[in-house]
């Protein structure tokens, strides 16, 4: 039998996805359903369903929008040819963009502008890194995306060429370092942005799994497959030579996880929910487990809502 399940914390949503999901929540409030939301608001299969449950609909493209009809842009940023689009169809966009991957976009642009060549890390197909690369491609510029440690090797710049480094903001930052050490190897001139761009909230789910690896015998994690950072949790644990295992909820959960272990670790990728953390939590409590929580630091982050909700918000208010 599990004696104990310990929660890491900080874990489950960071401020970006808090803002994001309330983002969707006020428009549904603010126009009536439906509120249309292009690409899933953060990548989490329970927000996603529970959101659609009160009227938003998830589009993968601007044109499957109806003319005039209410979007929502999602957490992880886009390419500004949906802004055009989105303008040309007569939509009210809403930008729900986290503002540290928006602070990615502002970078790339600025780099480009100042005669940067630029390096993007990041996994190949995110939607994070087609909004940011995106931004260069706009002024006709193609950026390299380098997914693993041996792609630094496939650049094509000159040795002595001006290099901006940016990054993914939900990467394992122990691999990161890596893949950045060897381009500034490469690169005797590159650069990267005075502030970091993995964000706080990965930083610090990451940290804590690392110090839950200490404790635990197994970790659980949870999020969705097709999370990012709840992935690069798994990953971080792993590294530390600990069994851990990506469950989207309670029903993923199988007894060979934890067969023989004592202490089972549990933390969440930054767009679960905490109720998908109690359920699991519950499935140990209800067999006899105790329960501690390991709080590594702790997080005061927050983001006010995008500009332009907020004086739509103002507006009715007024009227």
């Amino acid at each position: 039998m599990v004696e104990k399940v310990i929660l890491a914390k900080p874990r489950g949503f960071c401020a970006g996805v808090a803002r994001s999901i309330k983002v969707v929540e006020d428009c549904i409030s603010l126009f009536s359903a439906p509120v249309y939301v292009k690409h899933a608001i953060v990548h989490n299969t329970t927000v996603v369903a529970d959101l659609e449950k009160i009227g938003a609909i998830t589009v993968e493209n601007v044109d499957d929008v109806p003319e005039g009809a209410v979007v929502v842009f999602s957490a992880h940023g886009s390419p500004p040819e949906h802004y055009d689009a989105a303008r040309a169809r007569r939509l009210t966009v809403i930008d729900a963009t986290c503002p540290l991957v928006t602070k990615v976009h502002i970078e790339i642009a600025r780099y480009i502008r100042d005669g940067y060549s630029v390096v993007y890390v990041g996994h190949r197909g995110h939607v994070e890194g087609i909004g940011v690369r995106g931004e260069a491609a706009k002024v006709g510029v193609t950026v390299p995306l380098v997914d693993n440690l041996s792609e630094v090797n496939t650049l094509a710049y000159p040795e002595d060429a001006k290099i901006a480094i940016l990054t993914q903001t939900t990467l394992s930052v122990d691999e990161t370092s890596d893949i950045i050490a060897a381009i500034r190897k490469k690169y005797k001139n590159a650069v990267e942005p005075p502030t970091k761009d993995i964000c706080y909230a990965t930083t610090n789910r990451q940290g804590a799994v690392k110090e839950l690896a200490n404790v635990a015998d197994v970790i659980l994690v949870v999020g969705s497959k097709t999370s990012s950072n709840s992935n690069r949790l798994v990953q971080v644990a792993r590294e530390k030579g600990i069994a851990a295992y990506l469950i989207d909820g309670v029903g993923d959960i199988a007894s060979e996880m934890y067969e023989n272990k004592k202490i089972v670790g549990i933390s969440a990728g930054a767009s679960a929910p905490e109720k998908n953390v109690q359920e699991v939590v519950r499935h140990f409590t209800d067999e006899g487990s105790l329960v501690e929580e390991l709080e590594v630091l702790k997080e005061q982050m927050h983001f006010t809502p995008p500009p332009e909700l907020s004086r739509i918000m103002k507006e009715k208010r007024g009227a």
